[in-house]
């Protein structure tokens, strides 16, 4: 089995490369890294190209994970190429429907916080224009959310 996961945020620096990074290092850890195959993209042109954002980087390091790629923007064309796409926000959530009008991948698209078990959140905030703080706990959230996601998967997949 392989399953394809996409993480969106708005502009691929900071959230969506932290949950690729993150579900890929708890893949990992669990030996079921071959059969899942995560990417990241965001809803805007932002910063297509940029690498995963420093304080992001440094939150991350903080507890043994490095974070890699180079920020996309998300396409009409993900929809057919991954299994379930993961928005951070409910804006993230909108934007990414608006490219499916006729609803065919609704099934599709979830909130990355649906899968948080020890959270109480809806979306990720995004921690940009904040302190380190909101870096630190985006990466907590999301190592629950992607903690929750991969149970799920192995679940259904059993």
């Amino acid at each position: 089995m392989s399953y394809k996961l996409l993480f969106v945020c708005l502009g691929n620096i900071c959230r969506s490369p932290s949950a690729e990074n993150i579900m890929n290092y708890l893949a990992a850890q669990r030996g079921c890294d071959r059969a899942i195959a995560c990417d990241s993209a965001g809803t805007s042109s932002y910063h297509i190209g940029a690498s995963p954002d420093r304080r992001m980087r440094a939150a991350a390091k903080e507890r043994g994970i490095e974070l890699h790629g180079k920020a996309r923007q998300f396409m009409r064309e993900d929809f057919a190429q991954f299994d379930l796409i993961l928005a951070m926000d409910r804006e993230n959530y909108r934007d990414i429907l608006r490219l499916d009008p006729e609803g065919k991948y609704t099934d599709k698209v979830r909130m990355m916080c649906d899968f948080a078990t020890n959270h109480p959140d809806r979306d990720v905030p995004d921690p940009y224009y904040g302190g380190t703080d909101g870096f630190n706990y985006v990466i907590d959230l999301l190592l629950d959310a992607c903690d929750g996601l991969l149970e799920e998967i192995m679940k259904d997949g059993e």
